[in-house]
């Protein structure tokens, strides 16, 4: 039994989601006490207990305490998926607006080991705070996958945003196929690119295009490169924006994004996500600093090196989490993370 204090660190829901998935991935058990301790609204949310209820449903394991507001889970998983060539089909119902990419975290690392993982998400939300939209994921986490070997794709059917959610996606995943990735270099410039999506609710205030302007003026100010950022009305259960930017190099791809909030205007939310990109790609990492931590499982199953725009507290703590799991070992120097398969 594996034992975890979920207020290490960072202490947010990326240790349980970590945890659950690799404990799925090698079959051992854990045990996470303290769970989300020190966040002002502790224990289990809806889009943790989605995860790991899902998890456990692929897993065919066993899980204790798991509900609303729990601050302690043990979880038994059912067997190992190492070495198991299966296609399995899972439905995931999220009556909130929780996060489906946080939801996805988990169920991600075990599905490397699977012959395909078809998820079907009802209800969450694709944009929300702390949370990589799902925009994010389809034009930068998931090209980085596939580099490390791991096919994923996203078929987006309807967005959500807070306060209700109401999302509809369709994860497909194939068995990894891992190699080494080396990243320490971000390389020349060759696209930017970007998505700005609003409601159907929110067209007439032409907010989609507000975000765009803004972002494509001050990207081309300050990169003297046209970017492409698409603007896009998509139905939804109730009013929201954001806006997705990225760059792809020819070594790799740096993104960065903005949500849009009631009273906030929509040329604000352009300019903070510009603001966010240029910082990253001040940094010199050739990831940044939200693709990082999300990377950390795979690299640890491939190994390979990555040098990251910030050392956050998150990839401290999932390195934490993760070594307790598999048999790698990472090493930091200063913006560089290696890592060497056991």
């Amino acid at each position: 039994m594996i034992e975890i204090d979920g207020s290490y660190g960072s202490g947010g829901g990326q240790i349980l989601r970590t945890a659950i998935g690799l404990s799925t991935l090698t079959g051992k058990p854990c045990r996470i006490d303290n769970i989300r301790a020190r966040r002002g609204n502790p224990g289990l949310r809806e889009q943790h207990l989605q995860a790991i209820l899902a998890v456990n449903d692929l897993a065919k394991g066993k899980l204790e305490n798991a509900k609303l507001g729990s601050q302690e889970i043990t979880f038994y998983p059912g067997e190992t998926l190492l070495d198991t060539l299966k296609a399995i089909r899972l439905k995931i119902n999220i009556s909130t607006a929780g996060s489906i990419g946080l939801v996805l975290q988990a169920l991600l690392i075990p599905a490397t080991q699977l012959l395909s993982l078809e998820i079907e998400i009802i209800g969450g939300a694709t944009w929300g705070k702390w949370a990589p939209p799902l925009s994010h994921l389809e034009n930068i986490f998931f090209p980085l996958l596939a580099r490390f070997g791991y096919p994923v794709r996203l078929v987006s059917l309807k967005e959500g945003f807070y306060p209700k959610g109401g999302a509809e996606a369709k994860i497909i995943t194939s068995k990894a196929r891992f190699v080494p990735l080396r990243l320490t270099e971000l390389g020349e410039i060759r696209s930017i690119r970007g998505v700005s999506l609003a409601s159907l609710s929110l067209r007439e205030q032409k907010v989609a295009e507000r975000q765009r302007d803004v972002a494509e003026q001050g990207l081309a100010k300050y990169f003297k490169i046209q970017p492409y950022i698409d603007a896009k009305y998509v139905p939804a259960n109730c009013p929201g924006s954001g806006i997705q930017l990225w760059i792809n190099t020819t070594k790799s791809i740096l993104g960065a994004n903005a949500l849009g909030e009631r009273g906030k205007k929509a040329e604000t939310v352009g300019e903070e996500a510009v603001n966010n990109l240029i910082r990253e790609y001040e940094s010199g990492g050739a990831l940044d600093s939200h693709t990082a931590d999300q990377v950390l499982p795979y690299l640890a199953m491939a190994g390979g090196e990555i040098k990251v725009s910030k050392i956050t507290d998150h990839c401290k703590t999932n390195i934490w989490v993760i070594e307790k799991f598999l048999p790698a070992k990472f090493a930091i120097e200063d913006k560089t993370i290696s890592c060497v398969k056991g």
